[in-house]
C-alpha cells in the first residue's frame, strides 16, 4: 500500500536546522536569489530597473545606477529596518511553514528567543505577505461551499440561576462573526495527468457577518463562473444560488453523504484544521485579524500536496514582495488597523 504524501521523503525537503546554522554570506545569497531570481543582478525598489547594481560591501548595500538610490536585501519589504539577523527570520518561516496547524506567538516567541511583542508582529507580517499576495480568481467547475462561526457565544455565568439561553439571538455575543469558504475540487483532467492531485484545489475565504441570502449571492456572483455546479448543505442561504448555478445539496442532519455521492467535504476538511489551529494553537483571534487568519488556513490547504522547501520559498518570496507599509509596521507604536476586513 502507497504512503500518503506527508509521510514520504518527499515531503520533507527543508530542515530548519539547516536553516538556523546558514552562514551570514548563505543566508544573505539565499534572500538575494528569492527576492530577484538572481545571483548577480539586482532590482531598484524605487525606480525599478533590474540590473547590476554597484555594490557597496561595506554596508551589504547597492546603489542603483540609474537613480542612485541605496538599498538593501530588505528594503521595501515587511523585513525593512529589521533589528535581528537575517537567519533569524528564515528560521520563523522555516516553523511558520511546517506547522501544518498554525504557530502561536508564544511559541515562536520561545523558538526564537524574542520578545513576545517581537514573535507576534512576524507571525502575523507573514500571515500579511499570504494576504496580499491573494489572487481573486474566478472559480469554475465543482465548488464546495460553506460557513461556519466564531466567537459565537459569551462566557456563561458562574451561578446556574445567573446564566441565560445563549441561543436565542438577544443574548449572542456582539462579537459573533463568520468565515465563509469556497473551494474548487480538481478536475478529472487534472487528476488524470497527476493522480496526486485530489481533492481541493483552490480555495477562497470571506470574514462575514452572518451566513446570509444577500451575501452569500453577491460572494458567488463574483468569484464563481456561471453554471459552476455547487456543493452546499440545506442552509437556506443558499437556496437562491440555484438560478444561476448546477446547485446539489446534502442534507446534513440525515447524512454526510447522500446516496448520489453529494458532499461538502472539502469545506469541512478545511475548518477542520481552521478549528484545530483556534483551539489548539492560537486560542484567540481578534476580529480585526481575523481574514488573514482564515486566509493563512486556506494558503495551508491549497499547498497540502508541495513538499515543505517548495512552501518555505513561497512564503519567503512573499515575504519579499510585500510592502513594508501595512498595519504591522509600528504596531507597538500604536499603528493599529481601525476597521476589519468584512464582506458586508
Amino acid at each position: 500500500m502507497a504512503s500518503h504524501f506527508l509521510l514520504t521523503s518527499k515531503a520533507r525537503t527543508l530542515s530548519p536546522i539547516k536553516i538556523a546554522r546558514l552562514s551570514d554570506a548563505a543566508a544573505f545569497s539565499l534572500l538575494h536569489k528569492l527576492r530577484w531570481r538572481s545571483e548577480n543582478e539586482q532590482v531598484c525598489p524605487k525606480c525599478s530597473v533590474q540590473h547590476q547594481a554597484y555594490f557597496i560591501s561595506t554596508r551589504k548595500q547597492w546603489r542603483c545606477k540609474y537613480c542612485k538610490h541605496t538599498f538593501s536585501i530588505t528594503s521595501g519589504t515587511i523585513f525593512a529596518n529589521h533589528k535581528l539577523p537575517i537567519q533569524t527570520y528564515l528560521f520563523a518561516i522555516a516553523l511558520f511553514v511546517n506547522a501544518v496547524k498554525g504557530i502561536s506567538a508564544c511559541q515562536l516567541s520561545r523558538d526564537l528567543n524574542v520578545q513576545y511583542k517581537t514573535a507576534f508582529t512576524l507571525a502575523h507580517k507573514i500571515r500579511e505577505s499570504l494576504i496580499e499576495q491573494r489572487k481573486l480568481f474566478p472559480l469554475s467547475g465543482e465548488v464546495h461551499i460553506d460557513g461556519t462561526y466564531v466567537h459565537s457565544s459569551t462566557r456563561p455565568k458562574n451561578k446556574k440561576s445567573e446564566r441565560v439561553d445563549r441561543r436565542l439571538k438577544a443574548n449572542a455575543n456582539p462579537n459573533k462573526r463568520a468565515v465563509l469558504v469556497m473551494r474548487e475540487r480538481y478536475s478529472e483532467l487534472d487528476t488524470l495527468n497527476n493522480p496526486n492531485l485530489v481533492g481541493a484545489k483552490k480555495t477562497i475565504t470571506f470574514p462575514i457577518i452572518s451566513e446570509n441570502t444577500e451575501t452569500v449571492k453577491k460572494l458567488a456572483h463574483t468569484y464563481i463562473e456561471p453554471n459552476s455546479r455547487i456543493h452546499t448543505d440545506e442552509n437556506s442561504a443558499y437556496d437562491e444560488l440555484i438560478v444561476n448555478y448546477d446547485l446539489q445539496r446534502v442534507n446534513h442532519q440525515r447524512e454526510y453523504c447522500s446516496d448520489a455521492r453529494i458532499t461538502n467535504n472539502l469545506a469541512e476538511s478545511y475548518f477542520a484544521r481552521f478549528k484545530r489551529m483556534y483551539y489548539g494553537q492560537v486560542h484567540k483571534m481578534s476580529n480585526i485579524y481575523l481574514d488573514n487568519y482564515a486566509n493563512e488556513v486556506a494558503y495551508r490547504e491549497d499547498t497540502r500536496k508541495q513538499d515543505n522547501l517548495t512552501i518555505f520559498n513561497d512564503v519567503t518570496s512573499k515575504c519579499l514582495i510585500t510592502s513594508s507599509d501595512n498595519h504591522w509596521k509600528g504596531y507597538w507604536q500604536g499603528n493599529h488597523r481601525q476597521v476589519e476586513r468584512l464582506i458586508m
